[in-house]
């Protein structure tokens, strides 16, 4: 049976509650721009059909907006937002197209968050890239993107962050020469950074005494 709407009113939080005829509750509860688009003032009629598409359009609506305030607070993976929806409550297919709404928009990347996500990493956190690549993936960034984002990094960027953190760690290692030299590759190789990368700032840190026999045995 359609529902006659009987009164509007906006609560604290800035949406309208649409009351029916015969109804005590609200029928719907919307942003501002779902209440223009459908007209929904007094003396509106609602169907079945009408009601579910705007409490759909609606739930939609709020799941954009709710994605949107976290990607403007910080970087968000599709993946993240995902999960972070869902336990704010919303249905699947509800956080999708709003998440496909965003994609659209261009608000929301993975491509481009990957890319900054890795710059980032290699330069102010002293990361190399196999290290970037897997907390990529665990952040639910495809291995495709994954790897893209890592295929644009500066090697010389990512060589002079392994020299610098190789530079701040030696002097904390304690023991025989040679196993001070072994406890930084070990430490380069756990940040991410490949063979030939580590060879070369074991040497920055240890001086010429960092023989091929100390270092080379690492491999790539």
């Amino acid at each position: 049976m359609p529902l006659k709407v009987r009164a509007v009113e906006r609560d604290a939080s800035g949406r309208y509650l649409v009351y029916c005829e015969g109804e005590d509750e609200p029928v719907l509860a919307v942003r501002e721009d779902v209440l223009i688009r459908h007209r929904l003032l007094k003396g509106a009629v609602l169907d079945a059909e009408r009601l579910a598409d705007i409490r759909r359009e609606a739930d939609e609506d709020e799941a954009r907006r709710t994605a949107l305030a976290i990607l403007g607070r910080s970087g968000r993976t599709r993946r993240e937002l995902e999960l972070y929806l869902k336990r704010r409550g919303f249905a699947e297919p509800v956080s999708r197209a709003a998440l496909d709404a965003l994609e659209r928009d261009g608000w929301l990347d993975d491509g481009r968050f990957a890319a900054e996500f890795a710059r980032r990493r290699a330069e102010n956190h002293y990361k190399g890239r196999n290290l970037i690549r897997s907390e990529l993936i665990r952040r639910g960034v495809s291995r495709k993107t994954a790897d893209e984002a890592i295929g644009g990094l500066d090697p010389e960027t990512e060589r002079r962050a392994a020299i610098e953190a190789a530079l701040r760690k030696w002097p904390a290692l304690k023991g025989e020469r040679r196993d001070r030299v072994r406890k930084l590759a070990q430490y380069l190789f756990r940040r991410g950074y490949a063979g030939g990368v580590v060879r070369e700032a074991v040497r920055a840190a240890a001086g010429d005494g960092a023989d091929a026999e100390d270092v080379l045995p690492f491999e790539d």
